[in-house]
């Protein structure tokens, strides 16, 4: 019984000494911040003036309408 207690007690230390792993340290990523805004540039030079269209056709003669009824004047 005593040798029993003992093996026990000692296969118990070396389990629990083979799970203890040290803590994995994680070192912080650098984070640069930007500076200021440099100077600002020269303008660019004004683009070129587009094409212009085609001038369209004349369109067709409507039909001459018809005469309305006279409406009377309201009083």
């Amino acid at each position: 019984m005593n040798y029993s207690i003992i093996i026990t007690t000692a296969a118990m230390a070396l389990a629990l000494t083979a799970c203890d792993r040290p803590a994995t340290v994680v070192t912080p990523a650098v984070v640069t911040v930007p500076g200021p805004a440099g100077a600002t540039g020269a303008t660019g030079s004004t683009g070129s003036t587009g094409s212009t269209g085609s001038t369209g056709s004349a369109g067709a003669t409507g039909a001459t309408g018809a005469s309305a009824p006279a409406v009377p004047a309201s009083q």
